[in-house]
Order: C-alpha cells, then structure tokens, then sequence
C-alpha cells in the first residue's frame, strides 16, 4: 500500500503537467478539450467518492472529500462553460 507521500507526489505531478497541457491549448481546441476533460472529471470523481468512503483514515477522508468537491465543480463549471460556447454557434432568429 503507498504511504501518503507517494500520493501527494502523483497528485502534485499531475497538477503540474494539466497546467501545462491546459496553457497550451489554442483557443480554438478549447471547447472540445472542455468536453473530454469532463469525461475525465467524472471518472476523477468515482476515484474520489471511492476515496472518501474507504474511511481508512481521518486525513484520507477529508482529502477525499474535498477531492469530490473540486472534480464536481470542473465537471459542473466544464459543462456551463461548453453549453455556452455551443449556444453561440446556434442560429438566432430575426429581428422583426
């Protein structure tokens, strides 16, 4: 079973790397990039709530709660975002 550090450690290179990936994205591929990284939110989100329901300890716990908490909102904030930019590519009618 890991110990703490080594899931900090993946947890700290994981944010490095999908700041990285996210700063280099043309805004062009941004809508559909939303859409994928929802998918992977979700799947974020079943590793968190199976996390934080473990109750193996205290301190893994409320990590994985607050873990539910930030996936939830990407997931939420990710699908208002795209619902919007697909709005602006919809026709609108005249004016009479």
């Amino acid at each position: 079973m890991p110990d703490i550090s080594s899931h900090l450690f993946v947890f700290m290179l994981a944010a490095f790397l999908g700041l990285e990936v996210i700063h280099r994205v043309s805004p062009l591929l941004h809508t559909p990039l939303m859409s994928l990284t929802n998918a992977i939110s979700a799947i974020s989100v079943i590793a968190a709530i199976q996390l934080a329901g473990a109750k193996e300890t205290t301190l893994s716990t409320i990590l994985g709660t607050c873990a539910v908490a930030a996936a939830s909102t990407n997931v939420i904030g990710g699908f208002m975002i795209t619902d919007r930019m697909l709005k602006m590519f919809k026709k609108r009618e005249a004016k009479r």
